[in-house]
């Protein structure tokens, strides 16, 4: 039974799960990848992820998740919240059969998701130009959950589990530097939700931050006036135009191909192609 079939199973009871939209499920394709024997380890991630998902999407008050409704959209918040709560502690209860070890990861990492995602509300009340603040908040909110994954499955399987970490958490950290990317240059048929959605929402990811540096004090105004307000098309576009200006995604891809060659690096003796593969396509992705 696959990962994935495992989460189904132990969610089926509940109406609301079926209407989940379920993901690629890269964190548990990377814990199985690693460790073949660690289907119900990568089972409880996705779960705890699929949680995350569920609150994440509450507090983001997003009405669409992966193109289709939301829980709370559908649902409401109230069964959003509860439906994630149930996920979490059901994830949490069956986390305690394995090492203890292996549970210390795993549940450290999501005390830092749910830090990373407290830092990203607040980040998001004034605008940030401070990447140091936000690199803290992706390496939280996204990439601590995939550095623990790499980390519990290779301490399972008995490789270093630091060389697997670094390569989760460069891994997490370009995914959402793309994923920031794609916010800008896609539209909202690829993307599975409005488009440039982040700046309307007050987060001033990577690329945001670049621009600022760059831009004149006149470019500056005008991009502080847009800043959490609903963008015309031709104020998208002037942002885009802007973006291209100044060569802001072209810099922000080359950070993350740099993150993605250490990642691959790190674990070049084990030769797991898949490993190397799943890297590229992080940062070959269009969605």
């Amino acid at each position: 039974m696959s990962f994935l079939e495992i989460l189904d199973k132990r969610f089926e009871k509940y109406d609301e799960y079926k209407d989940i939209k379920k993901g690629k499920g890269i964190r548990g394709k990377l814990i199985t990848i690693i460790n073949p024997d660690a289907e119900k380890l990568a089972a409880i991630v996705e779960g705890i992820h699929l949680a995350s998902l569920l609150h994440d999407d509450v507090i983001d008050g997003a009405d669409i998740r992966r193109g289709v409704k939301s829980i709370n959209a559908k649902y409401g918040d109230f069964t959003a919240i509860m439906l994630g709560d149930i996920i979490y502690s059901t994830c949490f209860y069956d986390l305690v059969d394995f090492d203890k070890e292996v549970a210390k990861i795993i549940s450290n990492a999501v005390r830092l998701l749910s830090e990373g995602e407290l830092e990203d509300v607040r980040l998001s009340e004034n605008i940030n130009l401070d990447k140091d603040k936000y690199m803290q908040m992706i390496y939280k909110k996204t990439a601590s959950l995939i550095e623990a994954s790499c980390k519990a499955s290779a301490y399972l399987r008995g490789y270093d589990k630091d060389k697997f970490a670094l390569y989760g958490k460069n891994l997490g950290l370009a995914f959402q530097i793309v994923d920031d990317i794609l916010d800008i240059i896609q539209d909202e048929k690829t993307l599975g939700k409005p488009a440039m959605h982040d700046y309307y929402e007050g987060k001033t990811t990577l690329p945001f931050i670049y621009l600022f540096e760059k831009v004149n004090n006149e470019e500056k105004d005008n991009l502080l006036k847009l800043y959490k307000k609903k963008l015309s098309n031709e104020e998208r576009d002037w942002i885009k135009s802007l973006m291209r200006k100044y060569k802001i995604i072209d810099k922000c891809y080359l950070e993350a191909k740099g993150l993605i060659e250490e990642a691959k690096n790190s674990i070049k003796e084990y030769n797991l192609p898949k490993l190397e593969e799943i890297a590229n396509k992080v940062i070959e992705r269009k969605y």
